[in-house]
């Protein structure tokens, strides 16, 4: 089927952020660092704080309609990733989401057994798996190619023996930002009898994948990124799910997402998370047209296409500007085929000085080391000076990139 063009005046449509006049004239180039809501979620939001902000699952009105909305969040959701309502849960943050999860893992696990982590993650999905070194288990590391950053899977299965029992690794790096071949990786730790915990959070805002084909035990994202309200998303295999160590209120240990919530949710910023599917679902009717027919994942699925194309398109000549400087070193691939369009750059100046020289210039990025200072220090950079991250998402425009490199110039 070929692709229609990614109508971006309905896209932007959708985000009130491009209207509002203190925004006016300014192009913003850090989404990997949170991205701007979608009317839906706000409209969600605003209408569960003024009409249902309630204790949920109740016998009144109120109470119900907060609880069916938490509800259709999680199952929306679910459908559209491929997996059953109970394999999604909702917690703080995805940093928080892991922190659990190590918790648990840490219980089960025993002394002797190993875990393999990178250095190409945001610590979010290194740190707290780290630190179960303390209770005895062994931690290895997948470690990138300290001029490339491309973490290569023939490395991964040198340090795989049978001692080995999860290995965690992202589905693109916030700073490498090549995308790495999960599905592939998943299914040789299926068959090795190992589990497989990836940090999609800077992959999800390009396209919400398919669990189910990616295979991965367990997949972490943040609706912040995704054009929702600040909550972790985390989906996790029933079957892994159910056998590690329940972290909540012990009456809740049957049922499966609420099993790695030991803090109460919030239950606003959940219901509001259903205006992500609200916006994904618009996208696809105005772009496919509507079909009864199709399911949530499959719609998904074109919606996850026609931003990779639109975002692919308008990647590559930024690429090309890039590597065709000498006094710019580009993190990761020149292809825009293989990476996220979240593009790191290392130049004289420290990244945080080059992002406020930008921002004089109207274009909104930033500079530092975004908690991904092991992959920093691996490639040879300090994360004290940092580099320069310009990233972007399907709502970014051809006009966007021209004024991107227009101000480069000017600075650099």
């Amino acid at each position: 089927m070929t692709l229609p063009v990614l109508d971006t005046g309905f896209v932007r449509a959708m985000f009130p952020a491009f209207a509002q006049p203190a925004l006016e004239g300014q192009r913003f180039f850090e989404n990997a660092g949170g991205s701007y809501t979608c009317q839906p979620v706000i409209d969600r939001l605003f209408r569960y704080y003024h009409e249902r902000k309630v204790q949920p699952y109740g016998a009144y009105a109120a109470s119900r309609a907060a609880g069916a909305e938490m509800d259709e969040a999680r199952s929306r959701l679910a459908a559209m990733m491929g997996i059953d309502p109970e394999e999604l849960s909702f917690g703080p943050s995805t940093s928080a989401n892991t922190y659990v999860l190590a918790q648990a893992f840490g219980e089960m696990l025993s002394p002797g057994d190993a875990i393999v982590v990178t250095n190409q993650d945001h610590e979010a999905n290194s740190g707290p798996w780290r630190r179960l070194a303390a209770r005895g288990i062994t931690v290895r590391e997948w470690r990138i190619d300290p001029a490339s950053g491309h973490l290569d899977p023939g490395a991964l299965w040198q340090l795989i023996d049978d001692k080995v029992r999860l290995v965690c690794f992202p589905h693109c790096s916030n700073i490498v930002g090549e995308i790495n071949p999960v599905a592939a990786i998943c299914a040789g730790l299926r068959q090795a009898g190992i589990w497989s915990c990836v940090d999609g959070v800077s992959y999800a805002p390009h396209g919400l994948p398919d669990i189910r084909d990616l295979g991965a035990d367990i997949y972490l994202f943040s609706a912040y990124k995704t054009y929702g309200p600040h909550q972790g998303l985390m989906t996790i295999r029933r079957e892994l799910g159910m056998q590690l160590p329940d972290q909540a209120h012990y009456f809740n240990a049957d049922t499966l997402y609420k099993r790695f919530t030991p803090a109460g949710p919030d239950h606003a910023q959940i219901a509001a998370c259903a205006g992500m599917a609200d916006y994904f679902d618009a996208l696809h009717a105005h772009h496919f047209g509507a079909d009864p027919q199709q399911g949530a994942a499959a719609r998904m699925a074109q919606v996850h296409d026609l931003m990779r194309a639109h975002e692919t398109q308008l990647l590559q000549p930024l690429l090309d500007y890039v590597t065709g400087r000498n006094d710019l070193r580009l993190i990761g691939p020149d292809g825009a085929a293989g990476r996220a369009p979240t593009v790191a750059l290392e130049h004289a100046r420290p990244g945080v000085d080059l992002a406020q020289a930008l921002a004089a210039q109207g274009i909104m990025a930033g500079g530092g080391s975004f908690y991904a200072n092991r992959a920093l220090q691996a490639l040879g950079i300090d994360p004290a000076p940092g580099v320069l991250r310009l990233s972007f998402v399907h709502y970014t425009t051809a006009a966007d990139l021209d004024a991107l490199i227009l101000a480069l110039d000017q600075v650099l």
